[in-house]
């Protein structure tokens, strides 16, 4: 009996070791470092990231159990961008992640070895970030969010027929607003239009910018800038004062202030970029990933602006569109 009881208990012994050994393979096993860097703080680009975490989370990759994030806001700050950056690389993360296209090119210019993989960039091959949207090569991918400024003043021309005078508000310096205004221009000068410009450095000087256009312009655009859109609730103080409705690149715009857009969904853009980041945890290669560009895009109407500024949103509009109500 005292024989029995002594192997017993070894063999208990021996079951517990074991066990301990497999919960210490679990609990040791290696966690993913993301970084995750942004430009700015404004609606949107929270909504990306909120949503490629959860993304994350639904393709079995969780902050705490087996990734680590580290999510750094540059505060619209170049230097604080590359800072960032440069952190990342001395760590050696696993992943880089760059929303808006200032983060991406910071973050691009710091590691060909890294991966990378950028959200919200309107123009991944104009900006320098990838070759080919289709294959991009080197240690890039991610996802687009290219607008068309002439859908979206399509748009504008069915809610406020008539104008003539384009006010474009944005910073000189972002090239994904460049392209944007490029097209701007070229859809303007085919339909006579004029098309007057106000340029800004940094979100301090875009109420100046705003105010400046008002007597000038008969409607206001601003494509999915990062600056502007971080001061949009600015710039729909002045446009509401002045009466003059705000066309603008991004929902989150819309849902600040601005009167209407023709854009993207960002909450589904984040969940893309969510996908593609899964794919490179796995072993692919981002140069083999294709750019994906957000081909769903939905019409989105702030209906207390409209009322601000006396402007009455067509009822065949209202019943496809998004709509933003306080």
């Amino acid at each position: 009996m005292k024989r029995a009881f002594i192997y017993l208990a070894i063999l208990a012994l021996g079951i517990s070791i074991l066990a301990g050994c497999r919960a210490a393979r679990t609990t040791g096993a290696k966690k993913v470092h993301i970084g995750i860097v942004q430009i700015v703080e404004h609606p949107s680009l929270n909504t990306i990231r909120e949503s490629f975490i959860a993304g994350l989370a639904e393709l079995g990759y969780k902050e705490g159990e087996n990734i680590i994030i580290d999510y750094q806001n540059a505060q619209g700050d170049q230097s604080n961008l590359k800072s960032i950056c440069q952190r990342f690389v001395s760590k050696k993360y696993d992943l880089i992640v760059a929303i808006a296209t200032p983060s991406a090119q910071a973050a691009v210019g710091q590691t060909k070895e890294i991966p990378i993989v950028f959200a919200a960039c309107t123009e991944p091959v104009g900006s320098g970030l990838v070759a080919d949207l289709q294959k991009p090569g080197g240690n890039v991918t991610g996802t687009s969010d290219a607008i068309s400024a002439a859908k979206i003043m399509e748009l504008a021309e069915r809610i406020t027929p008539g104008f003539k005078t384009v006010g474009a508000l944005y910073n000189a310096s972002e090239t994904n607003s460049l392209a944007v205004i490029k097209e701007l221009k070229e859809y303007a000068q085919k339909r006579g239009w004029e098309v007057v410009e106000a340029t800004v450095t940094n979100s301090s000087e875009v109420q100046q910018a705003a105010a400046s256009l008002v007597g000038k312009a008969d409607i206001i655009f601003s494509p999915t800038d990062n600056t502007v859109a971080s001061a949009m609730p600015v710039v729909a103080q002045v446009a509401k004062k002045a009466k003059i409705p705000v066309y603008v690149g991004a929902d989150s715009m819309v849902k600040d202030g601005g009167l209407a857009t023709y854009g993207v969904n960002y909450e589904v853009l984040g969940k893309e970029t969510a996908k593609i980041a899964a794919q490179i945890l796995k072993g692919a290669k981002p140069g083999d990933i294709p750019v994906k560009v957000m081909s769903d895009l939905d019409i989105y109407v702030n209906l207390e602006t409209a009322r601000a500024i006396g402007v009455t949103i067509p009822e065949d509009i209202l019943e496809q569109a998004k709509v933003f109500e306080k």
